[in-house]
């Protein structure tokens, strides 16, 4: 009985005993799991975590990125709009691509510009120094204008169609305050050549208008549409043809070295007679890409492919066999097609090339100021206005006014030297105040004389 009391006992402890380590097992492995899945679910969390936070970044990088990309485009068209210049007296905004050409009204109110977005817009410009000016804009339909002209009586305007390529003239329509309202077209010229045409002008007595190809075609129409001549450059190909200013001579230039030049004459009652080569301005080694006239046409300037401009005395009796006088020469910095202006007064030779524009004394040839990197691409056009004070240019999508510094630098110079000569004290004072006023201007535009 003892024996078997003590075996029930030791079983009932040993059962216990085992009962409790499984049910410590049975803890200590749940433990064991719920550890692990823990374990995972940290491990999950701080994975989707750390996905969040990449994506975070990914975000804010892409968010950078896209800020930086629309900061720089928008400081580069900033820096279009905010072009500044110490000579710069205004900038015209108005076209929405390459301006192509432009053109002063013989009564000095109106500027006309061309570009290659459909249209032509007339600027009042009847005082330049004012901060703004409008414009009136005229649509090309399906077209775009190479070329625009005033007419002598500033009550029209012709351009030269691209595509359709031909010449058409538009009247002017004024409102009651006497500003200009519309434009409506009114003849439409023949089309003669299929080539591009490089020049279209019209007489400044109002008597004719040509328009050259850049092969060798040069036409003079009347003013209603009607060819009165036809004549050969003999250039082999031609870039540049102009009238005179003072409406008399055709002058065109090319591929060969020599300029051409043409006398046309009307009878006393206005009708056509004739058009006859009077004589060449020679001197240059290459093609001549451009030619400038003064106020009277006494003097032309040439710019040649050879990386000089010349500076040509055309008052000359040609008729008795006189030939044209070289009166200069000079180098300029060569890049790209060249375009070159004359001042009224013959004074100052205005070089364009590579974007930007050089001015020259034309009494010795020297570059005195530079302008350089006006527009990202080509000068497509440059031009003194009436007074010579100012110098046009234009590329891109805008005309640039700027002062004609180097034209107040001369005319201190020419008061100087008349000052040393016997004059009156009212000639001398009149002069010393043109000595003061200039160099009082280039101060304040930051040149030092």
């Amino acid at each position: 009985m003892d024996s078997e009391g003590n075996f029930i006992e030791i079983s009932t402890i040993l059962f216990t005993t085992f009962v409790g380590v499984c049910v410590l097992l049975f803890f200590y492995i749940v433990k064991l799991l719920n550890a692990e899945n823990k374990n995972v679910d940290d491990k999950g969390k701080n994975e989707k975590r750390s996905e969040q936070i990449e994506k975070k970044k990914e975000s804010a990088i892409s968010k950078s990125k896209k800020k930086t990309s629309i900061e720089g485009r928008w400081t580069g068209r900033s820096d279009k709009q905010a072009y500044t210049h110490p000579w710069l007296l205004t900038s015209l905004k108005g076209h929405t691509s390459e301006v192509l050409d432009m053109d002063f009204s013989s009564n000095g109110k109106y500027l006309a510009s061309c570009a290659e977005d459909r249209t032509v817009l007339l600027w009042d410009v009847k005082d330049l120094q004012q901060k703004d000016h409008k414009s009136l804009r005229i649509n090309i339909e399906f077209d775009y204008a190479t070329f625009v002209k005033w007419s002598p009586d500033s009550k029209a305007f012709l351009i030269h169609k691209f595509n359709g390529n031909c010449i058409e003239v538009y009247k002017i329509e004024k409102k009651g305050d006497g500003t200009i309202g519309s434009a409506v077209k009114a003849i439409t010229f023949t089309k003669v050549c299929d080539d591009d045409i490089v020049g279209l002008g019209i007489s400044s007595n109002g008597k004719f208008i040509i328009s050259c190809s850049n092969k060798t075609d040069l036409v003079i129409w009347d003013l209603r549409g009607q060819q009165l001549a036809r004549i050969d450059t003999y250039l082999m190909n031609t870039y540049c043809a102009k009238i005179s200013l003072c409406g008399k001579y055709i002058v065109a230039s090319g591929f060969a070295p020599d300029v051409k030049v043409w006398e046309v004459t009307f009878s006393k009652n206005g009708e056509f007679q004739d058009v006859k080569r009077v004589y060449d301005l020679t001197g240059h080694t290459s093609g001549v890409y451009d030619v400038a006239f003064d106020v009277d046409s006494s003097h032309i300037a040439t710019i040649s492919k050879d990386g000089t401009w010349k500076l040509f005395d055309t008052k000359i009796d040609y008729k008795r066999g006189e030939d044209p006088h070289l009166k200069l020469t000079g180098k300029y910095k060569q890049g790209g097609v060249a375009k070159i202006a004359l001042s009224p007064n013959a004074e100052v030779v205005a070089v364009a090339s590579s974007g930007s524009i050089a001015l020259y004394s034309a009494s010795n040839g020297q570059l005195q100021h530079s302008v350089e990197k006006i527009f990202n691409g080509e000068i497509t056009s440059i031009m003194f206005d009436s007074t010579g004070k100012y110098l046009l240019v234009s590329g891109d999508k805008h005309i640039r006014i700027f002062h004609n510094v180097t034209g107040y630098c001369c005319e201190i110079e020419r008061a100087k030297e008349k000052l040393k000569q016997n004059q009156t004290a009212t000639t001398k004072d009149r002069l010393q105040k043109v000595i003061r006023d200039n160099e009082s201007f280039l101060n304040k535009v930051g040149i030092k004389v």
